[in-house]
């Protein structure tokens, strides 16, 4: 009986300890679900989910166990783009709207409500300061108004969220406040300076969040109007330093994100630049090799490099003749082309190739590298190129010479130079004949 009674006793009080996560997503039709995930420094685990109803509602319940810390909420595919952030205390329900053209509103939840409230404060004083020296203002009065509501802020936010995760995200934002009057170039300087000193790289909630990578990228990117690579090898230098502390696999993550933002750019020579750097030794002190395959690949086929040798049989008058790339040196150029006889947009490109080359001539020769699983429909459609050199690359995506070139699709294009250098990638044919009539 005393246990019947405990029991009892103890039920209502789990059923209170356990809290929602709960939203709208407007429109309601373009939404079918909302995913879950508890994230960490170095990866994201999945909980829940919750399905989308008609109105747009959503209602995921937390285990009473579940971990405070920061959340991901992915609400459409790819998961990299469509998800968003949010704190769990684990104290209180969380409750949000979540609009594709409003954005992301927080409607109970102390926690996000703070931060949210702190970053919009942030944002219209910083409007402020932006308007003051656009308007090259010389009003002291104004300069200090402005300083000393933003250092209000800052303080009154910092006291309001004490005891909170939202005081981690709040003191590592922590602005730069001038004492005195200072031009914009030097606020500039001064802003710069002091812009990653405040952030605790090693906070595990911070590591877990949006908030370093934003913050990185703001660095970066925001930090000068200058778009030499010089400049931004600084700014990554810079970044390295400032993480130099973290652990090899936040590290990891924090520069592999600023390689790809560089690649997606196609800015290779900061992209390389990141890697012989850095990540090529953080990859194999890892042993991260799947990093360290696409690093490497990236940089030994970017423009200015030497392309990678690899054998050519050309068979004349019924004699084959063994050679490589590098030794070809019948032309002044040279275009590389990994396609497939089974491809439709290869068939569709290759003859718009040959027509152009012969339209156009130029002393240039083309190596059509075919990605095929056998030789029964290749054998056949290279009868149409013979003033091609052809290479039959067996095991098709897993054949040595794509993996080498980092193909990913077909056609693909490479143009050389005379010493095998590349000089074009060419992304469509339209493209590789805009850089075939610059020869």
């Amino acid at each position: 009986m005393k246990k019947s009674v405990f029991l009892l006793v103890l039920l209502p009080v789990l059923m209170f300890s356990q809290h929602s996560i709960e939203g709208i997503f407007t429109p309601a039709e373009k939404f079918s679900f909302a995913m879950l995930y508890k994230s960490s420094p170095t990866s994201t685990e999945y909980v829940n989910r919750g399905v989308v109803q008609s109105d747009g509602s959503f209602k995921i319940q937390m285990d009473a166990n579940a971990p405070a810390g920061i959340y991901k909420i992915v609400y459409a595919l790819p998961q990299e783009e469509n998800n968003f952030d949010l704190i769990y205390s684990g104290k209180e329900d969380v409750k949000l709207t979540f609009s594709l053209e409003e954005g992301l509103v927080f409607t109970a939840s102390n926690e996000n409500e703070l931060w949210a409230s702190y970053t919009k404060s942030m944002e219209l004083i910083n409007a402020a300061i932006s308007n003051f020296y656009a308007k090259e203002s010389t009003d002291e009065k104004a300069f200090e108004d402005i300083f000393n509501t933003l250092s209000d802020t800052q303080k009154g936010y910092d006291e309001a969220s004490k005891g909170t995760m939202a005081n981690v995200f709040i003191k590592a934002n922590e602005p730069y406040i001038p004492t005195q009057f200072e031009d914009i170039s030097t606020y500039s300087k001064n802003l710069k300076n002091t812009y990653l000193q405040r952030v605790d790289f090693n906070n595990e909630l911070l590591q877990s969040s949006n908030f370093l990578t934003d913050r990185i990228l703001a660095y970066v990117f925001g930090m000068s109007s200058s778009t030499e690579d010089t400049t931004f090898n600084q700014h990554v230098d810079d970044i390295a330093k400032a993480i130099s502390t973290t652990k090899i696999g936040v590290k990891s993550i924090l520069l592999e994100m600023l390689w790809w933002r560089f690649v997606e750019l196609e800015k290779s020579n900061v992209a390389n630049y990141i890697t012989n750097t850095y990540l090529l030794e953080i990859a194999k002190q890892s042993n991260n090799n799947d990093l360290l395959e696409t690093i490497v690949t990236y940089r030994d086929n970017s423009l200015g490099e030497v392309a990678i040798d690899f054998p050519i049989k050309i068979s004349k008058n019924g004699k084959i003749t063994e050679t490589s790339l590098h030794k070809l040196d019948s032309a002044d150029h040279y275009l590389i082309i990994f396609w497939s006889s089974t491809c439709f947009h290869c068939l569709d490109e290759l003859p718009k190739v040959k027509a152009f080359i012969e339209a156009h001539p130029k002393n240039l020769k083309v190596i059509a590298i075919g990605l095929e699983d056998d030789d029964s429909t290749w054998k056949n459609t290279i009868t149409n190129y013979p003033e091609f050199i052809h290479v039959l690359g067996l095991a098709k995506w897993d054949n040595t010479i794509a993996n080498e070139y980092g193909i990913k699709a077909t056609p693909s294009y490479f143009v050389l130079d005379k010493d095998k250098k590349i000089i074009a990638k060419p992304a469509d044919v339209e493209t590789l004949e805009v850089e075939l009539s610059k020869l």
